[in-house]
């Protein structure tokens, strides 16, 4: 396969983007912050691999790309892609990259619309998967909110001889010694 010219491999790299842009377990682990908190540096560094991936390795097989994407994602944001859409994001990429390398721009600038069209669907999973909190109170926020009611739990234990309660709300119980 021949390497894509510059104006194919700069929409190869368009669809690099709107792939992994359109991917949603990449895009939840960057929301949830399994990538910790380089998550979405992380996210961008992995359009760059790829793209040097398929620079490097001209006759890229599916698996291959999927075997890349699945370490990837355990290694830098500790997690496990079980759902089926590593198969589905690596034959996008390899598709793409094929339409690439022939000089197909009208093939790969229709499936860059094609993804973009799937974006906005993307984005309101992702919000209704991470709703915005809203306070109790108007003027007071749920941390508050809590904090007030620790410290009440606190001074209440202190007054009694008993220790507070930890934090995590969890109590350990141990036996007696006789």
């Amino acid at each position: 396969m021949a390497a894509p010219g510059l104006e194919e491999w700069g929409l190869f790299a368009q669809g690099v983007q709107a792939v992994l842009s359109g991917w949603a377990a990449l895009q939840l682990a960057v929301a949830q912050g399994f990538g910790g908190p380089q998550g979405p540096e992380k996210a961008a560094w992995l359009a760059g691999a790829l793209q040097d991936f398929f620079a490097q390795n001209a006759e890229l097989q599916e698996e291959e790309v999927e075997e890349f994407l699945a370490e990837v994602m355990d290694n830098e944001f500790d997690t496990a892609v079980e759902d089926g859409s590593l198969q589905q994001v690596s034959r996008e990429l390899v598709t793409l990259f094929a339409q690439a390398s022939r000089g197909d721009v009208a093939g790969v600038r229709e499936a860059l619309g094609a993804l973009a069209r799937r974006g906005p669907a993307l984005c309101a999973a992702l919000a209704a998967a991470h709703p915005a909190p809203t306070p109790a109170t108007p003027g007071r926020g749920e941390e508050e909110e809590e904090e007030e009611e620790s410290s009440k739990e606190e001074e209440e234990a202190m007054e009694c001889g008993t220790p507070p309660p930890p934090p995590d709300g969890w109590t350990l119980v141990r036996r007696r010694r006789r």
